[in-house]
Order: C-alpha cells, then sequence, then structure tokens
C-alpha cells in the first residue's frame, strides 16, 4: 500500500504530525497530488546529484501542468488557482537551486515514514490501536448525545399528547356536568351514564400517559448524568492534559470544537427538560389527583435538572489558549514584567441566550491558601483591561473572550526575598484566575477557572531556565493548583523526557531528533555508562543544568530559513563527528551544535586528507551575536585561511557527505552587487611558541594554532572594515587596525 494511502488512515494525531512537515515551501497539496510520482523516486540520490535533481524539479513542475489540465475539464477555478500559485513559488525556491527541492522531499518522506512506524509500533504494543479505542469513544459520546435528543424528543411529543388528552378529559367533564344539571329523562341518562365511561377510561389513559411521561424523563435524565460524568470526568481533563503537551511542543489540540458540540447539546436537552417539567406544572394546576405520578415526582426532577444543568455550566469554562506573550509564541506560560500577553477562554456551552451576558473578570493568585502557595513567593499585580464579555465570535461562532492587552506589574514588598523564598525565581508558579456570573430568572452560577501554571520573568535571559520549569511541570503533573511543584520535583524517566526534547527540537527545525542526536544528549544528562537506558531517571536538577545550555541551540536555528536548518547535523559527539569525516574527501565539512558554548553555537568541522590520515579541524562555535553581523551562508562562501606561504584559501568544498557547499548554500548568498562591505571578523592567533596573541581580520579569515587533538580555529567579532580588493590592500587593512 502506498505510503501516503497508509498516512490517511492514522489517528487525528499522527495526522497533525504529518501537517508539521509541510508549509508554504513545499505544500502538502503536491504531496496529495502527486503522491505516487513522489513515492517512485529515490530521493536521497536525487539530492547528491545536481543534474538529476534539475530533472525531477522540471518532471515536477510538468506533472503540476498536467493536473492543471485536468482539473480544467472540470472548470474547478480554486483548484486551478492554488496549482498555479504553488507552482509560481516552486519556481521562486527551487527553479536555480533543485536540491533543495529534492532534500526537503528526502527528509518529509523520512518522517513520514516514522510517524506511520510509530503508529504501527503503538498498535502491536496496545493490541488494540489507540485510535480504534479513542475513535470507539467518541462514537460511544455521539450514540448517547444523539439517544438523549432523540428521547428528549420523544417526551416533547408525549406532553404534547398529554396536553391534548387533558384538554380533552376537561372539556368532556366540563360538557357532562352541563348536561347534568339541565333536566334529563331516561335517553338522556343513559348518554350520561356512557359518557362518563368514556370520560373514566380517558382519566385511566390520562394517568398511564402522565406516568410514562414522567418516565421518560427520569430516564432521560439518568442518561443526562451518565453523559455529563463522561465529558466531565473523562474528556475534559484528557483534553486539558492533551493542551499541556501541546504547550510544550506536542502534537495540537485540536478536539475542543467536539467537546462544544456534545456540550451544547447537553445543555440544550437540559434546557428543553427544564421548560417541559414548566408545562406538566402547568398541566398540574389545572387537573390533578391523588398519588398523580407528576405531582409526586415533580420536585426531584426540577431539583435533579437544575444540579444537572448547573454543573455542566460550572465545568464548561475553558482556557482555550493560555497566556502567552506575542513576541514569543513558542513559549507560552512565560510572561515577562510589563510585557503584553494574551489569553483567551471559551465557554463549552454554546447558547444564545448566554451571547453578552457572561463579564469575565481576570486577577493573579486570587485565593492562595497554605497548600498551594510559597512562603515568599513574589506578588503581581494586572495591569490593562482586566474585564471582557463573553460573544459569539464570527469566524467559528464559539462563545468566547480573549484578553490582548495584559500586563504584570511585581509589587514590592517589604523584607529580603532572598532570604523567605526556598525557590529560585524560575522555579516559582503562579496562576491566572477567571470569574463571571450567570444570572437567569430562578438561576445564579458562578463561573471560574485558572490558567495552568504561569511562570513570571524580569528579563529575557531568565527565559531558558523559565521554559525549563515550564516543561518539567507539564510533563510530570496535571493538578493546576500545585504551585509548590518545585520545593520536591520528581524525577522522569529519560524515554518520556526524550519525546519532549524531541518536540522542542521539531517547534522550531520542523523535523524530531534522530537516534544519534537522542544519544548524545542521553550521554550528556546520563553519562555514557546509562546507555541511553528509556527508563533512567533524569532529576529535575540534572535537566534543569543542562537544558538551559542546550536550549540555547534551538533559539539559534530561528536565525535559519528551513532550508537552512535541514543542512545542520545537530546534536552529535566529536568521536561520531570524526567517524563520519574520515573517509570522505579533503574539504567535505559538516555542522553540528557545539558541545561546549554556553549561550549556544554551531560549530564547523572539516577534514584534510594528509600522509598520516584523515586530520579534521574544527572553528570556534559561532553563536547568535556572529549570526546577526553575518549570516551564515556567507560565512561559508567567504571562509579563508592563511596558509604558511601566505596564500589564501577556503577549506570548506563539500557539505557532508559530498554535495558541493556552493549547491547547498549558493542560493543564500550574498552578491557582491547588493553589499559594498563585508562585516570582518577580527581573529585572536595565539603563539605556540611566545604565548602571544596577534590581531588580524578576516573575511571570515582564520589563523590556526596546534593542539593537542588537531588544528583548532578561531574567531570572534570586534570590527567591521572594507573587504580589500588585493594583498596590498589587506596589508594596509591590517596595519590600520593594528
Amino acid at each position: 500500500m502506498a505510503l501516503w494511502h497508509q498516512l490517511q488512515q492514522l489517528d487525528s494525531r499522527y495526522l497533525e504530525q504529518v501537517d508539521q512537515l509541510y508549509d508554504d515551501t513545499f505544500p502538502m497539496e503536491i504531496r496529495q497530488y502527486l503522491s505516487q510520482w513522489i513515492e517512485s523516486h529515490d530521493w536521497d540520490g536525487v539530492a547528491s546529484d545536481v543534474s538529476l535533481a534539475t530533472v525531477r524539479f522540471h518532471e515536477l513542475l510538468s506533472k503540476l501542468d498536467e493536473h492543471y489540465s485536468r482539473l480544467s475539464v472540470g472548470n474547478n477555478f480554486l483548484f486551478q488557482h492554488n496549482i498555479r500559485k504553488i507552482k509560481r513559488n516552486l519556481q521562486a525556491h527551487f527553479q536555480e537551486f533543485p536540491v533543495y527541492m529534492a532534500m526537503i522531499i528526502s527528509n518529509s518522506l523520512k518522517e513520514e515514514r516514522k510517524i506511520l512506524e510509530m503508529a504501527l509500533k503503538t498498535q502491536e504494543n496496545a493490541g488494540s490501536s489507540e485510535t480504534s479505542v479513542a475513535l470507539e469513544k467518541q462514537k460511544q459520546l455521539d450514540n448517547q448525545v444523539n439517544d438523549l435528543k432523540k428521547r428528549v424528543q420523544e417526551s416533547e411529543q408525549d406532553i404534547q399528547v398529554l396536553e391534548d388528552l387533558q384538554d380533552e378529559h376537561d372539556f368532556r367533564k366540563k360538557t357532562l356536568q352541563s348536561r347534568m344539571e339541565a333536566e334529563i329523562n331516561g335517553q338522556t341518562a343513559k348518554e350520561i351514564q356512557r359518557e362518563e365511561m368514556v370520560i373514566k377510561e380517558m382519566f385511566f389513559r390520562l394517568s398511564k400517559m402522565r406516568e410514562v411521561v414522567v418516565n421518560e424523563l427520569v430516564n432521560s435524565l439518568k442518561l443526562a448524568e451518565h453523559t455529563q460524568f463522561l465529558l466531565i470526568s473523562e474528556e475534559v481533563p484528557e483534553w486539558k492534559q492533551r493542551q499541556q503537551m501541546a504547550c510544550i511542543g506536542g502534537p495540537p489540540n485540536a478536539c475542543l470544537d467536539q467537546l462544544q458540540s456534545w456540550f451544547t447539546a447537553l445543555a440544550e436537552c437540559l434546557q428543553q427538560t427544564r421548560q417541559q417539567l414548566t408545562k406538566l406544572q402547568e398541566l398540574v394546576l389545572k387537573f390533578s389527583f391523588d398519588n398523580d405520578p407528576i405531582s409526586m415526582a415533580m420536585s426531584s426532577l426540577q431539583e435533579q435538572v437544575l444540579m444537572l444543568f448547573q454543573n455542566l455550566l460550572v465545568n464548561s469554562i475553558v482556557v482555550e489558549r493560555q497566556p502567552c506573550m506575542p513576541t514569543h509564541p513558542q513559549r507560552p506560560l512565560v510572561i515577562k514584567t510589563t510585557s503584553q500577553f494574551t489569553v483567551k477562554l471559551r465557554l463549552l456551552v454554546k447558547l444564545p441566550e448566554l451571547n453578552c451576558q457572561l463579564k469575565v473578570k481576570v486577577s493573579f493568585d486570587k485565593d492562595l491558601n497554605d497548600t498551594n502557595t510559597v512562603k515568599g513567593s513574589r506578588k503581581f499585580n494586572i495591569l490593562g483591561t482586566s474585564t471582557k464579555v463573553m460573544n459569539m465570535e464570527e469566524s467559528n461562532g464559539c462563545l468566547a473572550a480573549e484578553f490582548r492587552h495584559l500586563q504584570l506589574k511585581e509589587t514590592k514588598s517589604s523584607g529580603s526575598r532572598t532570604n523567605e523564598a526556598p525557590l529560585l525565581i524560575m522555579e516559582e508558579l503562579h496562576f491566572i484566575n477567571f470569574e463571571t456570573q450567570l444570572s437567569q430568572p430562578g438561576l445564579c452560577i458562578d463561573l471560574k477557572t485558572t490558567s495552568l501554571p504561569v511562570v513570571v520573568i524580569s528579563h529575557l535571559s531568565q527565559l531558558p531556565s523559565a521554559w525549563a520549569s515550564i516543561l518539567w511541570y507539564n510533563m510530570l503533573c496535571t493538578d493546576n493548583q500545585n504551585l509548590p511543584f518545585f520545593l520536591n520535583p520528581p524525577s522522569v524517566k529519560w524515554g518520556e523526557l526524550a519525546k519532549v526534547l524531541s518536540w522542542q527540537f521539531s517547534s522550531v527545525t520542523k523535523r524530531g531528533l534522530n537516534a544519534d542526536q537522542m544519544s548524545m544528549l542521553a550521554d550528556k544528562l546520563l553519562g555514557p555508562e546509562a546507555q541511553g537506558n528509556p527508563e533512567e531517571l533524569v532529576s529535575w536538577h540534572q535537566f534543569s543544568k543542562y537544558f538551559t545550555h542546550a536550549q540555547h541551540f534551538f533559539s539559534i536555528q530561528s536565525f535559519f530559513s528551513f532550508c537552512i536548518v535541514l543542512l545542520i547535523m545537530g546534536f552529535i559527539t566529536r568521536e561520531k563527528e570524526k567517524m563520519l569525516l574520515q573517509d570522505k574527501q579533503t574539504g567535505t565539512f559538516l555542522l553540528r551544535f557545539s558541545e561546549t558554548c554556553r549561550e549556544g553555537g554551531i560549530t564547523i568541522t572539516w577534514v584534510e586528507q594528509t600522509q598520516n590520515g584523515p586530520q579534521t579541524h574544527s572553528v570556534r562555535p559561532y553563536t547568535k551575536a556572529d549570526f546577526v553581523i553575518h549570516s551564515f551562508p556567507s560565512v561559508i562562501q567567504n571562509y579563508t585561511l592563511i596558509a604558511a606561504d601566505n596564500n589564501y584559501q577556503n577549506p570548506l568544498l563539500y557539505l557532508y557527505p559530498d554535495i558541493p557547499k556552493d549547491i547547498a548554500f549558493g542560493r543564500y548568498y550574498t552578491s557582491p552587487d547588493e553589499v559594498l562591505y563585508l562585516s570582518a571578523v577580527m581573529l585572536v592567533f595565539q603563539s605556540a611558541l611566545s604565548g602571544t596573541a596577534s590581531l588580524c581580520p578576516s573575511y571570515p579569515l582564520q589563523w590556526a594554532a596546534n593542539s593537542e587533538d588537531g588544528v583548532k580555529w578561531n574567531s570572534s567579532v570586534v570590527a567591521v572594515i572594507p573587504k580589500p580588493s588585493s594583498l596590498f590592500g589587506f596589508c594596509l587593512s591590517v596595519l590600520h587596525v593594528l
């Protein structure tokens, strides 16, 4: 079976992972339209052959033209427009460098196979797939809600029949009384006797019908109670847990509309039942009798339906989008003081009469007690618009309130926090409270909810440590009131932590960590002796110490386009690096994350084949600060060494495994016509003999110093000077700087 067809049979959580593989650069529509053609080629081979990549690129364009022609027969204007747009984007991105397209397709197919393998493995381990279990639960709830609707509607019809029967009974009885008051003869007496028999029979039917209606209502409320129990005790907590995982990079949480549909349907049924009870009460006032089923059951039915409706509403208010700063959308639940953040609420019960009736007020750390707070914690006030009215959104019709301009300001208190608080600032948890009240005739309900715990920082340099706290909490805790969590944080299994770290990597790079990268991280956290055992425990201290260092690797990649990120090998050890390069031709280089750079950096390592065997050379890591001045492709393009004979040379020739650097990075080079000046890099050369340091400019230019494990190359950005056009000009520049 074709890979694409198999993927389409998977559960939505796997399809969401597939969706993350594609963007506007190479949209999923191409994968759908040309799935058979794409899967019929070896894209790894195509990515390593420029000529073949060019051929495949033009074949793909031709296939799109064929698809466009087929659509023109059916006059599908919208699809034709989309295909034209896709073709233009492909030509803009890959016309000059088709190898990039081959690399993207190759990577996407690999990731798709991993997703499929994971889904199939899950099915095998579980005996029955989680997908079928989830679908079965959804089907069960759908059936229950539909059954409840049907029962309530049947009760509605039976109450109407009961009302008609009671009206007829009342009419006949009053008519009979009128006739009995008149003068009667023998013939009339017989008619009255027959009429009395009819009325008695009608009364019997009326009594039975009332009993039937009461039993229908009792059974409907039992079903409503069971359905509500499933929604409140299972579905909502599961959705909240999925939301926690989505906040820390897991699969998107896309089931809220389904929950809203169930909640709304149940609320409508309960409201209709309340109206039916009111109608029955009116019938009782008109006509009642001893042991009347309606009179006897009315009080308990009214209490039960009101309790169910109140409980449903109380549990229907949720935080649809957790607090997040718009400037850091991938780091929710971390809030910087004086910076704006947003948060969105939704009421899962979407009734028209509730539109614009609920005014939500937001507060911070309200109603804390001794069990859910930490002594010495900071206190904050919320600034901005602290109240919002919930109304129906035009886009999807949901009943929601979004706070877009909130800020936190710390409330200074007397005394030293350092002496009072047992937690670090980045371990200090808070929550945001939301409350409103529903007031209707005979009904007053307080609705409250809270956000997931947030970490408040005062400077962006604290963001990595704060984000580590958010990850750890949401991996291990589902109680959003557990603010003292970090007083005694539990450990986590490496297997679970590795999954979350892969999510983090994927949130920036659109690809997860591979086995080699996982192994390298496991060795760093657990030590080589653990051999990446998924059952090995990782403590909070281990994680927080290493993650704040590793987190910089993720942030560095935000400077690169998706295509460039694909060219970075990522987390590998020096030993693995040497093994990969030892058999490659001179000038082959790879890009990896530095193991030692605290602020995070990209290291370039290349191989030189000598008479004494292969020798690898590494440059000091390039950091985020360097990439502000130099684009990464420009570093690769202009990287220059000065040999012993004063000759210039660029040692970077082939991106691993054997892709010419101009093919891999060429489309990102800065053309000479666009830039008149090139940022210079001031390099420090540590003399092996004198131990003194010499300064020389580079474009980027490197000076070498011998060391025990090969040649290391140093660089640091300190100046900007014009790029000289000759050796003479270069010498003048050096003299000028010195």
